[in-house]
């Protein structure tokens, strides 16, 4: 019992301390986006609605069974559905994060590109940190619907691109999810940046030699 306490502690702490980074470093505003992590235990602990990620209190997280079912700490996100959706399409992983990060959402609004991945191989690090990024359809906040649009893309990519929303992914630590969040709102404001010119892609051979390492 005391070993699943203090795993619990520990991640409490490590949601607070990864969305105050998140939020002083302006990838998120307000209270918008969301962060999770699942417990060996299969429960998962969320940051909850109206919370702003620059001021979280551990204690104060939302938890809930492995079922998904709200068990304690303070209303849950209505956005929960979606860290759901990515646990039961990716079993190994352990964390979940959501921004409406500024950049990102810029990509997710523009017309005319792949829905089967949205960023090209810019760099090294985006290949390896989050390699494929498919774009789920516009739902509205909360809608059900959007769960299986997600769970379907997140089968075959640990990150998914919300149309006119924002991105979502998942990782095995929270630092990993943090990190490729971080990558992916890094990449999409070199794309904007780049709008227009003409890029030096990574080869389709750079790119299965960097994803087999």
């Amino acid at each position: 019992m005391t070993s699943i306490l203090s795993e619990e502690t520990r991640l409490r702490d490590e949601i607070a301390e990864v969305g105050k980074s998140l939020f002083d470093r302006c990838f998120t505003f307000g209270s918008t986006g969301n962060i999770s992590a699942r417990l060996s235990t299969g429960e998962m602990l969320m940051t909850p609605t109206n919370a702003s990620m620059g001021a979280l209190d551990p204690g104060r997280l939302s938890k809930f069974t492995a079922e998904g079912v709200h068990v304690s700490g303070d209303k849950p996100t209505k956005e929960a559905f979606l860290h759901q959706c990515m646990y039961c399409a990716r079993e190994s992983s352990g964390a979940v994060v959501h921004l409406h990060s500024t950049h990102a959402v810029a990509v997710s609004i523009l017309d005319g590109l792949d829905p089967n991945d949205v960023l090209p191989p810019l760099t090294a690090y985006y290949v390896m940190r989050v390699g494929r990024l498919p774009m789920a359809p516009y739902y509205p906040p909360g809608d059900a619907a959007l769960a299986e649009a997600v769970r379907e893309r997140a089968e075959h990519s640990h990150a998914v691109l919300l149309a006119n929303h924002g991105p979502v992914v998942a990782g095995k630590t929270l630092k990993e999810a943090q990190y490729a969040m971080e990558e992916l709102e890094e990449t999409a404001k070199l794309f904007l940046m780049l709008r227009g010119e003409r890029l030096r892609l990574l080869t389709s051979a750079q790119v299965d030699a960097l994803r087999s390492t």
